[in-house]
């Protein structure tokens, strides 16, 4: 949402140019969509299919399928990792159910576990695997974070990134959530055999053309002309000095795994050139790396006072002095490292310019511009009577009220009596790794043959999991972020009988949702709610124990199962606006409860979330 976009104007000339080339072009539409965006992403769409003919959208809202439907869109749709596709069978009903041609498949995945998606993958679906770029320490469309702690949701571009921030834990303040980027480099000849794989995907996200140029350069060469030892080692070395972060094959070699958090090496974007000498007010560094004219460097990390960007505007040569001109408050303490972050060499530049010479001229005004309605479905008839649900991580009461719920984690059935299984709601962990897919199937079986018949799932896909729904009373939980009636109406043919809408919403798109919802409603009103759902952790984190934020704010991590959840000490509190949820329509009144770790106290906080600040 902070990049400089694209406009329809602006992205024909260039489509026109890729396609001369031979080149792919696919339309990143990578957001959630409140009710009130329908009608403006329809008209995207439609403007797009009429005067763009992308060759593919990339989505992760279930709503876009309908809305490329109702544009009658004539390219491919891509699944995004946002909606966390990351288990074999998930990928069955994809195709044929929503019109998906393409997944991308999650980071973490290991080969053996990308192999277990490609056998598991339908003849009509192809997987999209990352190779290269930036890592987030949460699981893709399982990090609340950025938006639980100032709106700013990641799920709709908006992530200010507080995983790269200085966290505290006892006497240790260190960087505990910020990664290295993934580079499989010379390992994605194992890629190469695997048919189902239709692309190598590279992170680039507001990246400058010195990287896209020297990423992509060195995975052709690795692609096309890896046997050959001189190459590789050239494409290494292309890698390094393409001004990302130290690089890290993460979970690639299920033999020799690596946590991408090593507090013994820097985790900022670009190049390190040198660090600060001199006096305070008139600092300089001397250089390892010249400098040409237009390039930006960054003096420090982000988080820092005196962290600031500069663009050079004449060239220095490697081991000169470049002088700093820091303004006031932002003097470097000496020693403070400096990155090269972008440039443009002036090979690249002139190659640039040529590409620009053979483009056709920006469109001057758009053609019929597009006017169209997002066709809405009709809204359930007959809802429920409003009930109110407690969801525990581990169930200690002995006679719980009715409508309980109870996560699917370990050691949840043997602690069951065998009365309480057709009064509970049993919820399916909201990421379910390649590994523990078996386990999961074993479960729910489990639960069916005791009497089990309410589940509340938390990925549309997990419908698979399931022998069969017939007879089952099925939910789509809160971590589906299903948030708009076009996303609800697309898992009505997967079988659920029920939605929880996503957390995230504000006032007004939770208000205005149920008005147009084909399923009867819930919503989480109260309880722990976690900033975010990861595959890791730092080996110098406790867990269980609380850590704090620069703003002084108090989380912890508590492992379930294979994934570990991170919680703020504050919960979400929409109780007081229970009676306005319930004369929208809402019918299940969710309450979460997964009590702290001992000396860890829950402040008293509004607990609103995006409520009254609005979800941006």
């Amino acid at each position: 949402m902070t990049a400089k976009n694209f406009t329809i104007e602006t992205l024909k000339p260039l489509v026109d140019l890729a396609r001369d080339r031979s080149v792919e072009v696919y339309i990143a539409l990578n957001s959630l969509l409140k009710p009130e965006d329908l009608d403006h992403t329809l008209s995207i769409i439609d403007q797009l299919e009429r005067i763009i003919r992308p060759d593919a959208l990339i989505v992760q809202d279930l709503a876009l399928a309908a809305l490329a439907r109702q544009a009658d869109f004539s390219g491919q749709l891509h699944l995004s990792t946002l909606a966390n596709v990351g288990f074999p069978s998930a990928l069955s009903p994809l195709h044929n159910s929503l019109g998906i041609h393409r997944v991308v498949i999650p980071r973490e995945l290991s080969i053996d576990e990308i192999k277990q998606m490609a056998t598991a993958c339908p003849p009509e679906l192809g997987l999209e695997v990352f190779i290269h770029g930036a890592l987030c320490y949460a699981v893709s469309g399982r990090c609340y974070w950025s938006s639980f702690l100032g709106g700013k949701s990641g799920l709709r571009g908006r992530c200010v990134q507080p995983c790269r921030r200085m966290f505290t834990q006892g006497s240790h303040r260190e960087r505990f959530f910020a990664c290295r980027d993934l580079s499989l480099d010379v390992l994605v000849k194992v890629l190469r055999p695997i048919e189902k794989i239709r692309a190598w995907k590279i992170e680039g996200r507001k990246k400058g053309p010195h990287y896209v140029y020297y990423t992509v350069s060195a995975y052709r060469m690795l692609r096309d002309e890896g046997s050959d030892a001189k190459i590789r080692r050239a494409a290494v070395k292309l890698l390094e000095r393409a001004l990302g972060r130290p690089g890290t094959h993460y979970y690639f070699l299920p033999q020799r795994p690596r946590n991408p958090i090593d507090l013994n090496v820097r985790t900022g974007s670009g190049m390190l050139i040198g660090s600060t000498h001199g006096p305070a007010r008139h600092p300089y560094v001397k250089l390892r790396e010249a400098l040409f004219r237009e390039d930006f460097i960054r003096i420090g990390f982000e988080d820092q006072a005196w962290h600031h960007r500069i663009r050079i505007n004449r060239s220095v040569p490697s081991g000169g002095k470049f002088y700093l001109k820091p303004k006031a408050g932002k003097r470097p303490p000496k020693g403070t490292p400096v990155f090269l972050t972008d440039r443009q060499e002036p090979a690249l530049g002139e190659m640039i310019h040529r590409l620009e010479n053979k483009m056709r001229l920006p469109l001057s005004a758009l053609p019929q511009k597009s006017t169209v309605k997002a066709r809405l479905p009709r809204p359930v008839k007959k809802r429920p009577k409003p009930m109110e649900s407690r969801v525990h991580t581990t169930l200690v009461i002995e006679k719980p009220p009715s409508n309980t719920g109870i996560w699917l984690f370990s050691g949840t059935l043997t602690k069951l009596p065998n009365r309480l299984f057709n009064a509970l709601w049993f919820w399916l962990p909201p990421v379910i790794w390649p590994q523990t897919e078996e386990t999961i199937k074993r479960r729910i079986q489990k639960t069916i043959a005791r009497g089990g018949y309410r589940f509340v799932l938390n990925a549309p896909w997990q419908t698979t999991l399931f022998p069969s729904v017939k007879g089952l009373n099925l939910w789509a939980g809160p971590f589906c972020n299903l948030a708009n009636p076009l996303s609800v109406q697309t898992i009505v043919d997967l079988g659920f009988n029920g939605a929880i809408v996503s957390p995230e919403l504000d006032e007004t798109a939770c208000l205005n949702l149920p008005r147009n919802s084909p399923l009867p409603l819930g919503i989480v009103v109260s309880g722990n709610w976690p900033l975010c759902l990861s595959r890791i952790v730092s080996d110098q984190l406790e867990i269980d124990r609380a850590f704090i934020s620069p703003r002084r704010e108090t989380a912890w991590i508590v492992q379930h199962d294979d994934t570990y959840w991170m919680y703020p000490n504050w919960r979400i509190d929409l109780t007081s606006h229970r009676r306005s949820l319930l004369r929208a329509g809402y019918t299940l009144m969710i309450h979460m409860i997964d009590p702290p770790p001992p000396g860890i106290e829950i402040k008293k906080r509004p607990g609103l979330w995006n409520w009254s600040t609005g979800l941006q």
